[in-house]
């Protein structure tokens, strides 16, 4: 003789239960995956890297932005050792940049087509990176200040992925990794790059004084960065003569 057990009302209604729960939790965890893939995928509509695109195919070709306003202003205004503005134009400055070798690797990652943006008190950079063949849109946001000892700090205030804020994962990533370069590979900290990358990933300030004979040779002179000013789509810093 054959027993077979059957379900009780209240098992079938636990059964059925259970599956819903089971597939309710599955749409909500598909629908948090599809989101969090739009966030990632977002493009920012201010970023048209195509507008910086370099006139000519030469990429390697100096910028006239760069020879004939932004270095005459930073020659003249060091040789008559007074204070004086260096101002910078969003246009000109991505004009500059639009003519260096892209795209580059670094890491397995493919960075391209980075803007810059100047908006009141912060600079933005936007930037494209190609991780196994997918296109993301690499948000930074810094606010470059000086304390009441003069030094300078290029904080980073911001950093996303797409539409996705990341700046906690992103500031304590960068901190280990500027730590560990700085452990393993010997680095000279008064370089300029050292202290700028310290500023930038380490949130470092650091004596904002340049030898503008490291960029032009006949002219032995040092000045300070006394004020920095971002407004909409120009950067004015205000540099005086340094001992």
């Amino acid at each position: 003789m054959i027993i077979r057990n059957k379900d009780t009302g209240a098992d079938l209604k636990t059964r059925k239960k259970r599956k819903f729960k089971k597939r309710y939790w599955l749409l909500i965890d598909l629908a948090v995956a599809i989101v969090i893939l739009f966030l990632l995928l977002y493009r920012p509509a201010r970023y048209k890297p195509h507008d910086i695109a370099p006139t000519g195919n030469n990429q390697k070709e100096i910028s006239p932005y760069l020879t004939n306003v932004l270095l005459p202003q930073l020659y003249n205004g060091a040789q008559r050792q007074e204070p004086f503005d260096l101002v910078v134009i969003q246009k000109g400055i991505n004009e500059t940049i639009a003519r260096f070798q892209w795209p580059r690797e670094s890491n397995g990652i493919i960075l391209s087509a980075p803007t810059v943006f100047f908006v009141p008190e912060s600079i933005i950079l936007m930037g494209t990176a190609n991780i196994k063949g997918v296109d993301i849109v690499v948000t930074v946001v810094a606010k470059p200040s000086l304390d009441e000892e003069g030094l300078l700090n290029l904080q980073v205030e911001k950093v996303k992925i797409g539409a996705m804020n990341i700046t906690p994962v992103a500031k304590l990533l960068a901190k280990r990794m500027y730590t560990e370069r700085l452990a393993t590979i010997p680095v000279d900290t008064e370089n300029l790059r050292a202290k700028i990358a310290g500023s930038l990933l380490n949130d470092e300030p650091f004596e904002p004084v340049f030898n503008i004979k490291d960029i032009f040779d006949d002219v032995d002179k040092k000045v300070r960065v006394e004020k920095i000013t971002i407004t909409q789509e120009k950067l004015t810093i205000r540099l005086v003569p340094a001992s």
